[in-house]
């Protein structure tokens, strides 16, 4: 089992058995080694359930018994929708959510009556969520809380905050709404020393504060702050544009570029003419090359840095 979240809880599932496991027997379980058991074990014990160990070659592992556990107050429909929020909690660039996540199922768990435990356990060893590369920026949970208290009570936030070029600057803003987009949390805020509306990275803010001014709410220039967000995305990432013509009917071309931001216009039957747009020139290239393989393409009319990179990626690969 690979997914540490849920197999911390299903080592705790076993624990709650009341059995003593040999550490041999968790491994064979949970499919892990040995070395992975005691991990999980210590990260148990770190989220506060007592975890003996016995001594010696035939010691093993057993939950020492705990306070009484209250009758759980929630219909089988709100646990499934409360383990599958968790779950994506647990995958979420915010710093320390996963053990807030794990310590949570953990203790919904022995308060589940048997029936709905095993649904739950069976949509626990059948579901994996998707975890961004650790190279993904993460954002403190007490950012988001100042952040969030200042939209509440309309107080006035400074920060340090980082661009894109790199350059720090100092920022006293009006905080109107958080947005998570993905992996990714924004601020929409009023900058008041710009005297416009700004979206601000919180992964790119550091030591955001509450400055003590409060503030009347403003209007914002778009339906709501996921669309000013969204708007805002779409202007700033789209920086590379390519046309390429594709010996196929559109409809074939459409059903393998559905995830590519791109237009496509039929020229004739079996020609399609496409307008490819990215914020890197590596992944213009790369929509290019993925219709390559299905289909001929004609990239005259794609920049010239494109087509050095595609020129450069067949050399690399060498003949056939």
């Amino acid at each position: 089992m690979s997914n540490p979240t849920a197999r911390t809880l299903a080592l705790l599932s076993l624990l709650q058995t009341h059995r003593s496991w040999k550490g041999s027997e968790l491994a064979d379980r949970l499919s892990v080694s040995e070395r992975t058991v005691r991990r999980d074990v210590d990260r148990l014990r770190e989220l506060g359930y007592p975890v003996d160990a016995g001594p010696g070659i035939d010691g093993g592992y057993r939950l020492a018994v705990g306070a009484h556990v209250p009758p759980l107050l929630l219909d089988d429909d709100e646990v499934i929708a409360l383990v599958i929020g968790l779950r994506a909690a647990a995958v979420t660039a915010i710093e320390g959510i996963e053990g807030t996540t794990i310590a949570l199922m953990a203790k919904l768990d022995p308060i589940l009556p048997d029936r709905l435990r095993r649904r739950v356990d069976a949509f626990q060893h059948s579901m994996e969520v998707l975890s961004w590369s650790p190279a993904t920026a993460t954002v403190p949970a007490a950012s988001l809380v100042t952040l969030s208290l200042g939209c509440r009570d309309r107080e006035e936030i400074r920060f340090d905050y980082q661009r894109r070029d790199g350059e720090v600057s100092r920022r006293l803003v009006q905080p109107h709404q958080l947005v998570s987009a993905g992996r990714r949390w924004y601020l929409v805020a009023w900058d008041v020393r710009r005297n416009d509306w700004r979206t601000f990275r919180v992964d790119r803010m550091a030591d955001p504060a509450l400055a003590g001014v409060r503030f009347d709410a403003r209007s914002l220039p778009a339906e709501d702050a996921a669309a000013f967000v969204a708007e805002g995305m779409r202007v700033r990432t789209v920086e590379y544009r390519a046309k390429v013509v594709v010996a196929a009917p559109r409809d074939d071309v459409d059903a393998i570029t559905r995830w590519f931001d791109a237009d496509s216009e039929s020229i004739d039957a079996s020609t399609t003419m496409m307008s490819l747009r990215a914020d890197s020139l590596e992944w213009l290239a790369s929509m290019i090359a993925m219709l390559s393989i299905s289909f001929d393409v004609d990239i005259s009319e794609a920049p010239d840095e494109v087509r050095q990179r595609l020129a450069n990626a067949v050399v690399r690969l060498g003949p056939p």
